[in-house]
């Protein structure tokens, strides 16, 4: 009896202890439930609070517009990216997005620098890109313009780029020529003692060209002039061409002068030279429908299947037919520093009309030709020239590369670097360049004589000596050089580390020149003989 109790009782101890565990499993899985949808409502808080916050912030940015009105100087710029104003011609139509078509690449390289593009109404814009001239028809905002604005044209760069102008100016380089019917007399005069000669009729205009004998010109067309026509032309397969040589005035008075040496343009006339008849054009005209270098046989090779630049194409061409390459550049180069020298006086007077002669720069395209003697004849000086890659989409490289260069040498990237201030112009950044890099000659600032005195040429680079305009030009300069990328000086000209060294004040090598251009020349020699990256 007594073992049937206990086995009532030990059934009974199971029956509770199998209840207990299962309550306890309960209460676990209860806790954890309870846990869990703890969790879940504080995440949703915690999400909540952030979506708040969120939206206090938003609120805050939409004001801060308003607070920084009330403490910052209402004169800057307010766009994030600075402006830019691009003006085609007003005959030539625009595209479907509002753009003038010729001008994409000038579009495209102004965008990839971060620049934003605007129009005149724009109160902000830092920089005019205008094919025309813009000194007639926005006259007024040319004349107010701010210190850190840019203009791609000078006022008076007319009188490089108009071709009567340009064509009798007195250079052996240029083919002789007389206006007509003004020099009329002079012509007739000329032409009995050269009656070998044959001449070209032309207009400002450029168009209408045609090799005639003295006797069948019209010496009476008002608006033209007569110009020797080189007649020997130096050929490649037979094909007479020219050579573009884009070229920018970044400052004037004084001058500097620099070409785009990491390229040029190649312009091939579609038929071959010989046997000449003049009254084929395409013999010895080039026109809009030129043949492109990868089109000529003996260029094709180096250009198009192994990839080299148009002037690197020339280069090599020159060198397997025993020329020297830089003997001719060299001396293309010259005839562009001393054609802008003669003409710097004109866009000097011109400059006195308005505020600042630093608001402004040009790209210019010179244009040349050789003979068969490798003699070079500049024909003409394009203002605003052609960039445009619709006739031959191959050019769209070169045309990219110019227009890049030209905007870093002047100065243009500043707008979009991470220490900008647009209403600020970049000469006057003293994180670009301080008074202390642009000290020059000490072993002529630390003599008596200039320590006693600012006479003596030599002496007037010296710190104590240095103008705040003078040294402003030069702070320019400066900047100049180290953003030029493929750009090479023209004029201060090159020179060679030992030849700078060599200059003594009794030199010779800078005569010729007004003051100032003088001086920035020798600021460069002295820059060479500290250092000869600063020679070329």
């Amino acid at each position: 009896m007594e073992s049937g109790h206990y086995h009532h009782l030990e059934r009974n101890s199971r029956a509770k202890m199998k209840s207990f565990r299962k309550n306890q499993y309960f209460y676990i899985m209860l806790a954890v439930l309870t846990i869990g949808v703890i969790i879940i409502l504080l995440n949703m808080y915690e999400l909540h609070s952030m979506k708040m916050e969120h939206q206090l912030h938003h609120q805050e940015l939409q004001k801060l517009p308003e607070i920084e009105a009330m403490s910052i100087d209402q004169t800057k710029p307010i766009n994030d990216k600075p402006v830019v104003w691009i003006q085609g011609s007003g005959n030539t139509k625009v595209n479907h997005n509002g753009r003038f078509s010729y001008l994409k690449h000038v579009h495209g390289v102004f965008e990839n620098m971060g620049f934003l593009v605007g129009e005149s109404s724009s109160d902000d814009w830092v920089v005019m890109w205008g094919h025309d001239y813009p000194f007639g028809t926005y006259e007024k905002i040319m004349k107010d313009l701010k210190p850190y604005q840019r203009v791609n044209h000078y006022p008076g760069s007319g009188y490089i780029t108009n071709k009567v102008s340009l064509a009798q100016t007195d250079f052996d380089f240029i083919p002789k020529a007389f206006e007509m019917p003004f020099k009329k007399k002079e012509f007739l005069e000329y032409s009995t003692n050269h009656e070998d000669f044959s001449w070209v009729q032309k207009s400002n205009r450029h168009r209408g060209i045609e090799v005639k004998d003295r006797h069948s010109l019209d010496l009476s067309k008002e608006g033209s002039f007569i110009q020797r026509y080189v007649s020997n032309p130096f050929l490649i397969d037979g094909y007479k061409f020219d050579i573009g040589i884009y070229t920018i005035i970044a400052g004037i008075d004084p001058l500097r002068v620099y070409v785009v040496d990491g390229d040029a343009l190649f312009r091939f006339c579609p038929q071959k030279y010989y046997p000449f008849d003049d009254s084929i054009l395409d013999k010895y005209v080039v026109g809009d429908d030129y043949l492109p270098m990868w089109e000529v046989p003996s260029l094709k090779k180096t250009f198009s299947d192994n990839g080299f630049t148009f002037l690197s194409t020339f280069n090599e061409y020159l060198r397997r037919s025993g020329f020297d390459a830089k003997s001719i550049w060299d001396k293309m180069k010259l005839a562009i520093r001393q054609v802008i020298l003669v003409k710097e006086k004109e866009l000097i007077k011109s400059l006195k009309n308005y505020r600042s002669k630093r608001n402004f720069f040009e790209l210019v395209r010179f244009d040349f030709v050789l003979d068969d003697q490798m003699n070079v004849f500049l024909m003409e000086a394009n203002m605003s020239p052609n960039l445009s890659s619709d006739h031959f989409s191959t050019n769209a490289r070169l045309y990219e590369h110019v227009v890049f260069n030209a905007l870093s040498l002047v100065g243009l990237g500043h707008f979009t670097s991470n220490t900008n201030r647009k209403n600020v112009a970049y000469y006057d950044d003293s994180i670009l360049v301080s008074s202390s890099d642009i000290q020059v000659l000490p072993d002529y600032c630390e003599t008596d004589i200039c320590i006693g005195s600012c006479k003596r040429i030599q002496c007037k680079l010296c710190k104590k000596c240095l103008s705040k305009t003078l040294e402003t030009d030069i702070k320019i300069a400066y900047l100049e050089h180290v953003e030029r990328g493929s750009t090479r000086r023209v004029f201060p000209p090159v020179m060679t580390h030992a030849s700078a060294l060599e200059w003594h004040p009794a030199s010779s090598l800078l005569d010729g020149l007004n003051m100032k251009n003088q001086l920035i020349y020798l600021w460069f020699i002295g820059k060479c003989r500290l250092d000869p990256a600063w020679c070329y």
